[in-house]
């Protein structure tokens, strides 16, 4: 949820007007607790349950021992496309990346 807060947080991120939201196998009670403890202002929480998104966006192939999706980014444009995916996995035994570096990757990928 740290990385969250923090592209929330990032003048880079916000700078791309790119909305953000958040998909796990969790429940929406996990969810809604663990975005008001780390202090989630804005992006929607949302619940992967049945794993049907996973499934839809391929991001399984990159699965953590618990089976579930790693650190994966997905930008889908307008027409509902993947214009970028990128899966970090665990990043020094943990699964934040900087936001500077997810700000310039999608910038690269929306382009002018």
């Amino acid at each position: 949820m740290q990385q969250i807060v923090d592209l929330e947080a990032s003048v880079d991120y916000q700078a791309l007007n790119v909305a953000l939201v958040s998909i796990a196998f969790d429940s929406p009670e996990v969810m809604a607790a663990a975005g008001t403890e780390f202090g989630v202002r804005a992006t929607p929480l949302l619940t992967d349950t049945d794993q049907s998104v996973s499934e839809t966006y391929d991001v399984l192939q990159w699965a953590v021992a618990s089976g579930e999706p790693g650190h994966t980014f997905i930008l889908v444009d307008a027409n509902g496309s993947v214009a970028w995916i990128r899966d970090y996995g665990v990043v020094e035994s943990s699964m934040y990346v900087d936001p500077l570096e997810i700000a310039a990757q999608v910038e690269e990928a929306i382009g002018p």
